[in-house]
């Protein structure tokens, strides 16, 4: 195990879940913070982070920073006016991406493509091997998060997914073959936005935006979790759903094919056969329990928090040498 003293981090809130994974490894967390809040300057938003401070833009040049996270192109000239040292020239940095090129696959260049000098983190070996890094040397950490529990009843013969802008991001989401497993089973449909496919389908049932804690209770409750998604790097929400103890039934597209195992339920591209196999996960709870179970061993041991934490203290290690 890479031992790391506690550094100095810059880092902004820009994708909750992972911030709140990163934020406990027990170094200390400076966010920026402008009057006007906005995308540069959320400070913390309201989560309550101990390891973490907001701090004004103004007073970022005061502190002795010791590493940069960088997650959007333009935190590469932010940091350099406010800090009044440029990442991976006067202060080490790193480039966290979390996306999926777009919008051609394979043929998209990354932003940061000519910087040999910024390391760049790719959270799943999917988007390592999509993205058209160029120079930038690359490194793969994948995701890791705190345990919630085996919370998994499966009292509800219903299925749940769990998809932000359903509407908007249709296809991407795969909002839009929800209404195939609908005609199984109810579909309780939770995220920002899930309201506007209300009506789409009898059995689609949106349930709004839950925060963590009654979002896990909620979908424990449901017998099947659904990851539709045709187009992402991995959600936070399935590895969720797998730590709880849900079965789970996934497209195998982007990293779901290696973050879900044969025996968590059924991931495939066929949607004739998700739903088959939807169908008997949610007749046959005692071989949805063993299913959940799979799926949580399987997350514990491939995405948990300490071993997340572990990577990322070797590779802070190696980029401030």
């Amino acid at each position: 195990m890479t031992k790391v003293a506690p550094l100095r981090i810059l880092l902004w809130h820009v994708h909750g879940s992972w911030t709140e994974s990163f934020v406990r490894g027990g170094h200390r967390c400076y966010l920026p913070l402008l009057a006007e809040g906005g995308p540069w300057g959320r400070g913390l938003s309201g989560r309550e982070w101990p390891s973490a401070e907001e701090v004004p833009v103004e007073e970022l040049k005061d502190l002795d920073i010791d590493v940069v996270i960088l997650q959007r192109p333009e935190e590469v000239h932010l940091a350099a006016r406010w800090l009044h040292r440029r990442p991976g020239k006067e202060v080490p940095a790193v480039y966290v991406e979390h996306n999926t090129p777009r919008e051609h696959a394979a043929t998209t260049r990354h932003p940061l493509a000519d910087r040999a000098d910024i390391r760049l983190v790719h959270v799943t070996h999917f988007n390592d091997l999509m993205w058209d890094s160029g120079l930038a040397p690359t490194v793969v950490v994948p995701h890791g998060i705190p345990d919630p529990g085996e919370r998994y009843t499966g009292e509800l013969p219903h299925g749940v997914a769990l998809i932000n802008e359903p509407a908007r991001r249709g296809r991407i989401t795969g909002s839009d073959l929800l209404p195939a497993f609908a005609d199984i089973a109810p579909v309780d449909l939770y995220g920002i936005g899930s309201e506007d496919l209300d009506g789409r389908h009898p059995a689609l049932r949106p349930g709004g935006d839950l925060r963590s804690r009654e979002l896990h209770a909620e979908a424990a409750r449901r017998r099947v979790y659904l990851h539709t998604a045709r187009w992402t790097s991995l959600g936070l929400s399935l590895l969720e759903a797998m730590h709880l103890g849900m079965p789970v039934v996934a497209l195998a597209t982007t990293e779901a094919v290696l973050a879900v195992p044969s025996d968590a339920g059924a991931v495939s591209t066929d949607v004739d056969a998700l739903a088959k196999a939807y169908r008997e996960l949610i007749h046959e709870p005692d071989f949805a329990v063993l299913a959940g179970k799979s799926a949580r061993e399987y997350a514990l041991s491939h995405y948990g928090l300490d071993a997340f934490l572990e990577r990322w203290d070797t590779l802070l290690a190696e980029v401030i040498a």
